[in-house]
């Protein structure tokens, strides 16, 4: 393997009690919050307890102010388990940031403190029914009315949409501006007019919380637009690669955690009176996967390196996104293969890895729209 100098002896320490906390306290019960539907509330505020939530909060609102280095650690370990369920990735690298970077003082003192002990679950609500990708085509709309903002609309796919007690909301604040009247908002979860859908079954990640969200004249106070009326499309954008380097990371690491379950699996696993590992055809495979998933970790942890120094380009997030999530499938559906009529069996954890895997490449932004930006950049 090759030595990760990008992580220091702290980085690792942090790694280990993350790796131990998921072992007593995740993996024995992830499955009956696939059954659920949804994780406990307890993790999140066991997890918070253990400082895993809301790294960059700074210390003077109840965080830690750690480096992304340590959101990376959290984001492998949680690939690594198979815990898919829990919604810390988008708490900790999406949503909370928004405030941290963009909220005002009020606000940060009045969320921050819970986002980081885990009483506060947050989300984030972009995609609409008709929208998908585009967040130009918001159809929600935020109407200033005196001292609040009026808020009707709807939302989907949302993750920790069931469970969150905060929602940034994305709406238009002038229908005619175009992106330029795109702004974000902070809204509580226990306002009036606002409504939880049902609980969204999916293919994969079954015990994520994911949800339609519904505004019927909401009353939003004028104190909760996040940043500036108008500048929400530049913040979506600006923290964008932080975002395709989260769900960069987890990819390869699953990836990794697969591929080692595979190549263990094939040594016990018999056919022809052989073990699976002594034929060619595997240990190629094997060996396709392990150097293309080698090349994509290289790739990140310099990704994770130009965020550290603020030079983590749009583009280049989207190739890291685009490359690892594509990756991560080939591996989930190789693996599978491997595994035999076994590896379509939910009890496996190769069969829940290739279900949960397929989402990575449509969230965050889709294949699609990552080679678009990629391309657009080719051709200027």
């Amino acid at each position: 393997m090759i030595p990760r100098h990008l992580y220091d002896s702290d980085h690792e320490m942090f790694r280990d009690s993350v790796r131990k906390f998921l072992e007593t306290e995740a993996m024995p019960h992830h499955e009956k919050w696939e059954n659920d539907g949804m994780v406990s509330d307890e993790v999140w505020l066991k997890a918070g307890e253990q400082g895993f939530l809301s790294l960059a909060v700074p210390e003077e609102f109840g965080g830690v102010d750690a480096d992304f280095r340590y959101n990376c650690i959290l984001n492998e370990e949680i690939a690594r388990s198979g815990c898919s369920g829990l919604g810390w990735t988008l708490h900790n690298d999406i949503t909370v940031p928004y405030i941290v970077r963009y909220g005002s003082e009020c606000q940060k003192q009045k969320y921050l403190p819970r986002c980081a002990s885990g009483e506060l679950i947050t989300a984030i609500a972009m995609t609409e029914p008709g929208a998908g990708s585009d967040l130009q085509g918001t159809k929600t709309t935020a109407v200033l009315d005196g001292d609040h903002y009026i808020l009707n609309g709807s939302k989907t796919f949302i993750t920790n949409g069931q469970k969150s007690g905060l929602v940034i909301v994305v709406a238009k604040t002038d229908t005619a501006a175009g992106a330029k009247g795109i702004s974000l908002f902070l809204v509580e979860a226990d306002l009036d007019g606002f409504s939880k859908g049902k609980n969204l079954k999916k293919l994969g990640m079954k015990a994520q919380d994911t949800s339609e969200l519904f505004f019927q004249d909401v009353k939003v106070a004028k104190e909760n637009l996040l940043g500036e009326e108008g500048r929400g499309f530049i913040y979506l954008m600006q923290d964008l690669p932080q975002e395709r380097l989260s769900i960069a990371v987890g990819a390869v690491a699953s990836a990794q955690a697969l591929l080692a379950a595979t190549v263990d699996y094939t040594k016990e696993r018999k056919a022809f009176g052989t073990s699976v590992a002594s034929f060619q055809n595997t240990q190629f495979k094997l060996a396709e996967l392990a150097t293309e998933i080698t090349s994509a970790e290289v790739f990140c942890d310099r990704c994770t390196e130009l965020l550290l120094e603020d030079k983590l380009d749009t583009v280049t997030a989207s190739k890291a996104k685009l490359l690892t999530t594509e990756l991560q499938c080939r591996v989930a559906d190789e693996c599978l293969q491997l595994h035999g009529g076994w590896g379509y069996m939910w009890e496996y954890p190769v069969c829940r890895a290739f279900a949960d895997s397929r989402v990575q490449r449509i969230y965050g932004g889709s294949d699609e729209i990552m080679k678009l930006i990629i391309s657009r950049d080719l051709m200027k």
